[in-house]
């Protein structure tokens, strides 16, 4: 490689000297403004963002709001062709008879004999495997 080639591939001294004492200067200057100004620094970003946090718990729970208000509406509407269901006759059609815990208690007596039953051995869990 020739000398004029390395020299394309590297930037001049001079170029990136006067870069980073750009960058030095911004940041001192930087570090100067929050002594000089502590409210900039430290009140700033703290009221900012309180403010931005309140803004946007507000956008949050107004959406949750909408939402809920859509579910309402919604369980509303089912409410309603409920009722006009019922008028027309579908939902009212079905009707169970009501019957009493000793009702069921009774008829489970007679399709279930205590007195006569007959006696089977439960085998353990290991007993059926052949091993």
């Amino acid at each position: 490689m020739t000398t004029i080639e390395t020299e394309m591939d590297q930037p001049p001294k001079n170029k990136v000297s006067t870069a980073t004492a750009k960058i030095q200067s911004s940041a001192s200057s930087f570090e100067r403004w929050g002594r000089k100004h502590p409210f900039v620094r430290y009140g700033l970003p703290m009221i900012s963002l309180t403010v931005f946090g309140a803004v946007g718990l507000g956008h949050l729970l107004q959406g949750s709001k909408d939402i809920a208000k859509v579910k309402d509406d919604q369980e509303w509407e089912i409410i309603e062709t409920r009722k006009a269901l019922s008028r027309t006759g579908p939902v009212e059609a079905y009707n169970p008879k009501k019957t009493t815990l000793e009702e069921e208690l009774k008829a489970l007596q007679k399709k279930v004999d205590i007195n006569n039953y007959e006696y089977k051995r439960i085998p353990k869990p290991n007993e059926g495997k052949s091993g």
